[in-house]
């Protein structure tokens, strides 16, 4: 039978805390001495999950692999001794793979689908070249429309939002080519896929659900906007998305995104 994932927690004070993820097969003698470790940014407590899209990508990533790891937090605001002596001058999220530290979230991405890779860890990389790109503006457009204080620019910045979102949503009730069943007399109009891939989480979900995860909390709190229910795509994307605990465990707190906008989101005046 194959085994369950579990997590342990355990206290790191010099850091924050560490969450450990235990694989889904039994390590060999190599993988169960080889240490993965990835630092994210801390909460306003300075141990919690921060508000932090980059180290929620890598997170998930890491989940979804199935490797042995653990998370470390740390509070930037009191910047660690340690840190100077693993990553001077860098800022969360970075990993320490076998010793070695890589600190680009783009080359750590890549390092570890080239690493971690079949048959014994999945392969997470869209099956279609599209869905990487799908939702590509919406975080744009977000940050534009949250960070205006000038009420006459309100409507259209809000209208650009909302065309970015109608794309996302649009791709996401096109059908997929593999979903199309060519021997059908019927023609498929309306996919019913989980995630911007398929059915499964990949490499394009753990880059464009955090920033929807920020997108709602802090447009509802600072603006309040919702993403409209004509929007059927996203609101099954996000519900499939918040069932998964890969997902739904590495958010931050929603306290923690609407301190982290408190100063991003200007007032309107």
């Amino acid at each position: 039978p194959q085994k369950k994932k579990k997590k342990v927690w355990g206290s790191n004070f010099l850091l924050g805390f560490c969450w450990f993820v235990a694989t889904t097969h039994l390590p060999t003698m190599a993988e169960d001495q080889l240490q993965v470790e990835l630092f994210v940014k801390a909460g306003s407590d300075g141990q919690s999950i921060g508000n932090c899209p980059f180290s929620q990508r890598l997170f998930m990533m890491l989940w979804l692999k199935g490797v042995t790891f653990n998370v470390t937090t740390v509070d930037m605001k009191r910047k660690p001794e340690i840190l100077k002596d693993i990553a001077p001058g860098a800022q969360p999220p970075f990993l320490v793979y076998g010793g070695e530290v890589r600190t680009d979230t783009n080359k750590i991405e890549e390092f570890l689908e080239e690493t971690l890779c079949p048959p014994k860890y999945p392969k997470l990389a869209p099956k279609n070249p599209e869905s990487n790109t799908a939702g590509l503006d919406v975080f744009a457009k977000f940050s534009a429309y949250i960070k205006n204080s000038r009420p006459e620019l309100n409507q259209n910045l809000e209208k650009g939002l909302l065309k970015a979102l109608r794309v996302l949503d649009d791709y996401l009730n096109t059908p997929l080519p593999d979903e199309i069943d060519e021997n059908s007399a019927e023609d498929e109009t309306t996919s019913q896929r989980k995630f911007l891939d398929g059915d499964e989480l990949t490499l394009a979900d753990c880059n464009l659900l955090p920033k929807l995860h920020i997108l709602q909390i802090v447009c509802e709190k600072y603006r309040g906007f919702k993403i409209p229910a004509e929007f059927t795509g996203i609101h099954r994307y996000l519900k499939h998305a918040y069932e998964r605990e890969e997902f739904s465990s590495t958010c931050p707190a929603p306290q923690e995104t609407e301190i982290a906008y408190e100063l991003v989101a200007k007032a309107l005046k």
